[in-house]
């Protein structure tokens, strides 16, 4: 029984290197091939770039002082704001100085210039404000 649908083809492809150069199949067994060739390919590239974010991965260090220190300087700055916004402007400007302070720390830890210079600019003007009330 010959089934009419399927044709035998000779593969006509101008890629020397192909592994199907020459040979005759179905066009079915020809896309199957190629499919299968793609997947492997498509598979490697997706474990090298698995590898790869993992290598450039983001993380952040747990259980050492610069994890707590940004988390208590996190802690202050909160509670200084809401100090200041319950009128203990003192108390609230102090805890804030302080929390900046803290993530000077941390950013000098983390070699993170963007963390060091929003805390410096923001404890300076709060300190500036401090003084100020002190006098």
């Amino acid at each position: 029984m010959e089934d009419k649908n399927i044709s035998i083809i000779a593969d006509q492809t101008n890629d020397s290197n192909s592994p199907l150069t020459g040979s005759s199949m179905t066009k079915a067994g020809r896309l199957a091939m190629e499919l299968s060739h793609e997947k492997k390919r498509l598979k490697q590239e997706l474990e090298e770039l698995q590898t790869e974010y993992d290598e450039i991965k983001p993380t952040t260090p747990t259980g050492t002082t610069d994890w707590y220190v940004k988390w208590i300087s996190m802690l202050l700055a909160v509670a200084g704001i809401f100090l200041i916004s319950a009128s203990y402007t003192l108390y609230g400007q102090l805890a804030y100085v302080v929390s900046c302070i803290g993530w000077i720390y941390v950013g000098m830890q983390w070699g993170d210039r963007a963390i060091m210079i929003g805390s410096s600019v923001s404890c300076t003007a709060i300190a500036m404000n401090l003084v100020n009330t002190l006098t």
